[in-house]
């Protein structure tokens, strides 16, 4: 019997690991947070998404188009299609139930970023870097 093969190893230790790991779940936060302003398609959510979030978050089609999906079959967005200078386009918006997971996701990152900061603070580590909302300066 040959023996399985080894998992490809995780650097734990590089700092791209946990970037990577952290914006996952942050895209999908972010996602809902600009539906919350209104109906978008595709293109227009993700440079959103990075505008808000100051470059900190880029969901690229790979990563947006899934997630939006997922979105969609448990009801959080609703798909609509619109034709827009002659291209055929999907327009995402926020039902209820996604107003309410946002909410909910909202409570949970707070949380998580107290707890973060709290922890920051125990090894004297600098606050954290702020990005200003759109359309205010830092």
């Amino acid at each position: 019997m040959q023996p399985l093969p080894r998992p490809a190893s995780i650097d734990y230790g590089a700092r791209d690991y946990w970037a990577g790991t952290i914006k996952m779940g942050l895209s999908k936060f972010f996602i809902l947070r600009v539906l919350h302003d209104g109906p978008q398609h595709g293109y227009d959510i993700a440079r959103r998404v990075e505008r808000v979030t100051g470059g900190c978050c880029s969901p690229t089609e790979g990563t947006i188009y899934p997630v939006l999906r997922d979105f969609a079959a448990g009801g959080f967005v609703t798909v609509r299609e619109e034709v827009v200078q002659g291209r055929q386009r999907r327009v995402y918006a926020l039902t209820e139930a996604g107003r309410a997971a946002f909410a909910v996701a909202l409570d949970a990152w707070m949380e998580a970023t107290a707890a973060l900061t709290d922890t920051g603070r125990a090894f004297g580590h600098p606050e954290p870097r702020c990005c200003a909302p759109e359309g205010e300066d830092a």
